[in-house]
């Protein structure tokens, strides 16, 4: 699978009239309190408005430039219709500037194309799926993702989704055709401790060196073991071998669950 490197994305200006600043929260709630730790700080960025849904349905439009989007791991595409109208886009692997693409119910197989799951051939991947019809896109949209269609049954679609889970979702439901760009995102490595804080990523500390007062495994005089079987999180609960993950109205849909990592 061949990718375009950072240093070929175009030289240019983001679009100011897609640009939106947000006030810095840093894991913060709208109360004010820290509701996620280790956060804060970082450089300044501008959230570029992503078009995850068919706003430009039946429109074609052309690939003007590809760009590095600060808010997430992939890169994306800026697109100009006919018309003039421009938007941002999630950008496909092998996507380059001068492609065509469209998004309409039934189109051409190509990367970068959107159109409804029904009409897409099994064993086709994809990204940026509907959950729900008309929602716009929700899932498969991180750096080198991509759900593979394994059948069309009735009105539903089932997918392969990255975590190797089985889910079906309505065919109705848009998908856009390819995997997403900058797959070598996974393989980055963070070499200084000043990189992390550019990131808004704040130091964290062991609560092995913390006092008992601050979290279960302080205390105790020098190299002490946590004095208990199973670690804790800083609020006593357990934070090894159990299920984090709540019940969704979405599992319903899930055909098999993803398999565990040996």
């Amino acid at each position: 699978m061949t990718e375009f490197p950072k240093k070929i994305l175009s030289r240019k200006e983001p679009e100011k009239r897609l640009l939106l600043a947000f006030k810095q929260r840093a894991g913060r709630n709208v109360s004010g309190k820290i509701t996620v730790r280790h956060q804060g700080g970082g450089v300044k960025k501008l959230y570029r408005k992503i078009d995850f849904g068919q706003e430009k349905m039946g429109i074609p439009g052309k690939v003007a430039a590809l760009e590095y989007d600060p808010y997430r791991t992939a890169f994306i595409a800026l697109v100009e219709y006919q018309g003039g109208d421009k938007r941002y886009i999630l950008a496909p692997v092998d996507l380059k500037i001068g492609d065509e693409i469209i998004c309409a119910e039934k189109t051409d197989v190509r990367k970068g194309n959107r159109m409804q799951l029904k009409n897409v051939p099994v064993g086709t991947m994809v990204y940026n799926i509907e959950i729900e019809p008309g929602r716009g896109g929700r899932m498969a949209r991180s750096a080198g993702n991509g759900a593979r269609i394994l059948a069309h049954e009735d009105k539903y679609t089932n997918l392969e989704m990255p975590s190797s889970e089985i889910r079906k979702v309505l065919s109705a439901g848009y998908a856009s055709i390819g995997a997403v760009s900058h797959p070598e995102w996974a393989y980055a490595v963070i070499r200084k401790a000043g990189s992390s804080r550019q990131r808004g990523i704040r130091p964290s500390v062991r609560g092995t060196v913390m006092n008992p007062v601050d979290h279960p495994h302080g205390g105790g005089e020098g190299r002490t073991p946590r004095g208990m079987s199973h670690p804790k999180t800083p609020w006593g609960k357990p934070a090894m071998g159990v299920k984090t993950r709540g019940r969704k109205w979405t599992d319903k849909y899930i055909l098999q669950r993803r398999r565990k990592k040996k």
